[in-house]
């Protein structure tokens, strides 16, 4: 008899940790629906693709296989990123894996919610059907981001590599699925040994060759209208250029932004920036300041309306991402424009 109380009992209990027919898990004290499925409009922008390929660049360099991108995971940093960017749960002793009440999910302070025996980790499968844990790491900047500075910081920082190339605590892991996203301030990758059942996710903007409308030929003066039309207009940006430039000595002033190579292309040219939204002064100030304290190539930039003293520029992206690195030590917030 008594087995028979023990075994009902311990039915009882598994009923109410897990129930398949609801697809529900303890969360904390309370339990929680399995999220339901990725929107079918979702997609991945083409830079968080980027962003991808650089990371599974940086495993091969290690000897390690790329991770699948995960559809289910790619939508949870998605939402994430927005979250933090629109509501900032980041607050007081939040950071930046907390989220807001502003969902269809439950508000979690990280790490002080963590302690109640609740897990942020189980964000992916409250809102998607990722049947597992995942565990996230985040990049922000008081810009918005580009993809080489976040890989840049990534590599950089042990406790982000140790997610990238499975070192330290994740030594072993197998990773089999990888969320990546890129909203505004901020970027963040989402890392599970559990293989998602929605897949991969869809590329935005990706259409079928046979969907395309063919685009109809422009007849030949009205390609030497526009021609001119572009011609008068790089004419009137040099112009305006020059005015900006007025005054600044040329040493401090970035000219490549101008320069073409052979084929008449502008070549890219990558800076290192430490200062955004400055006047003319205040830049040639900081000018002398970080020519003195060991930055020669210091200048000023002036483009798109846009105001920015960079400390290092060159055409070599590993040459500019390695000083990035040292930059960094100095200037936490330098962030790296790329212009073509």
């Amino acid at each position: 008899m008594k087995s028979r109380t023990g075994i009902l009992f311990l039915f009882l209990l598994l009923s109410l940790l897990f129930n398949p027919g609801e697809r529900s898990f303890v969360f904390g004290q309370k339990v929680v629906k399995q999220g339901g499925p990725v929107p079918a409009s979702f997609c991945v922008k083409p830079t968080e693709m980027e962003l991808y390929q650089m990371v599974c660049d940086d495993r091969a360099q290690h000897g390690l296989p790329p991770i699948p991108l995960s559809k289910s995971l790619c939508y949870v940093a998605a939402q994430h990123l927005k979250d933090l960017f629109l509501h900032h749960p980041d607050e007081g002793s939040c950071n930046f894996h907390s989220w807001s009440a502003h969902g269809p999910w439950k508000p979690f302070c990280y790490p002080v919610d963590e302690n109640k025996k609740n897990s942020v980790w189980d964000k992916p499968r409250e809102i998607t059907r990722y049947p597992a844990k995942a565990y996230e790491i985040i990049y922000w900047e008081n810009n918005p981001v580009l993809v080489d500075t976040i890989m840049s910081v990534w590599e950089s920082e042990e406790y982000f590599n140790s997610f990238l190339v499975n070192s330290g605590k994740w030594l072993g892991v197998q990773w089999n699925a990888i969320g990546i996203a890129i909203y505004e301030n901020y970027a963040c990758a989402w890392f599970g040994e559990v293989k998602d059942p929605e897949g991969k996710p869809e590329v935005c903007g990706n259409q079928s060759p046979l969907s395309k409308k063919p685009v109809p030929a422009k007849p030949a003066d009205s390609l030497q209208k526009n021609k001119s039309k572009s011609v008068a207009a790089g004419k009137k940006s040099e112009k305006k250029q020059t005015e900006v430039l007025k005054g600044i000595p040329s040493a401090a002033v970035d000219k490549s932004s101008t320069a073409k190579d052979s084929l008449g292309l502008k070549p890219i040219t990558y800076y290192i920036i430490v200062r955004t939204n400055i006047s003319e002064e205040n830049a040639m100030k900081l000018i002398t300041e970080l020519q003195t304290k060991g930055y020669p190539d210091a200048r000023f930039l002036d483009k798109d309306g846009k105001s920015r003293v960079s400390v290092f520029q060159s055409n070599d992206r590993a040459e500019v991402m390695a000083k990035l690195r040292e930059v960094k030590k100095s200037y936490k917030d330098a962030w790296l424009l790329k212009n073509q």
